[in-house]
């Protein structure tokens, strides 16, 4: 029962629309304005660097936490990365939104974080590189995503967190898919 409970409100705290209320409290409705999505790279290109940042730390957050409550409460290595999970999927499929969310590469930071922090500096140093060289928020996404899952592999050496990171690779992917689109026919928005 103990188990359900922590799944439960790590799905409920990362449903929490970070970039959604952080544009309100300043009169914006982020999911009218770019792209309409709630994630930290739209809310920084329509509502500016500050509200971006803050975003992006709090969807961050939202993936770290539970990982680490749930560490700190000696839940299993599954369970922990069954917290890990859901987490995730409350961003990217929050119940407050209708099941609509962001596309999860912040929160899934926090995630990696709190599971592998190594694995992150890994998919780090693919991701700043590419974002420097194309300037494409979503292809620096997407590629630090195919990488996060191997580096966790590699460095934990664990079946439950290698799936949970195979799961959430697939699903942010997965959620670029019109962004892998805008970028095959060239009309993608680069990042200034």
């Amino acid at each position: 029962m103990k188990e359900i409970l922590f799944v439960l409100c790590a799905y409920l705290l990362g449903s929490i629309p970070t970039g959604l209320l952080l544009g309100k409290a300043f009169g914006i409705d982020i999911r009218k304005q770019g792209s309409g999505n709630i994630g930290a790279t739209n809310v920084y290109r329509t509502a500016g660097k500050k509200l971006g940042i803050l975003t992006l730390l709090g969807d961050c957050l939202k993936g770290l936490l539970p990982v680490l409550i749930a560490r700190a409460a000696g839940l299993s290595e599954a369970m922990i990365a069954g917290v890990a999970l859901a987490a995730f999927l409350g961003h990217v499929y929050t119940v407050f939104l209708g099941f609509k969310g962001g596309k999860g590469v912040a929160t899934a930071l926090g995630v990696f974080l709190g599971i592998s922090p190594l694995a992150i500096l890994l998919a780090l140093a693919v991701f700043v590189p590419v974002l420097y060289k194309w300037r494409y928020v979503s292809l620096a996404s997407i590629t630090a995503a195919g990488v996060a899952p191997l580096a966790v592999a590699v460095i934990e050496q664990r079946v439950e967190p290698t799936a949970m990171a195979l799961v959430i690779s697939f699903i942010v992917v997965w959620r670029h898919r019109e962004n892998i689109a805008r970028l095959r026919a060239g009309t993608e928005n680069a990042f200034r």
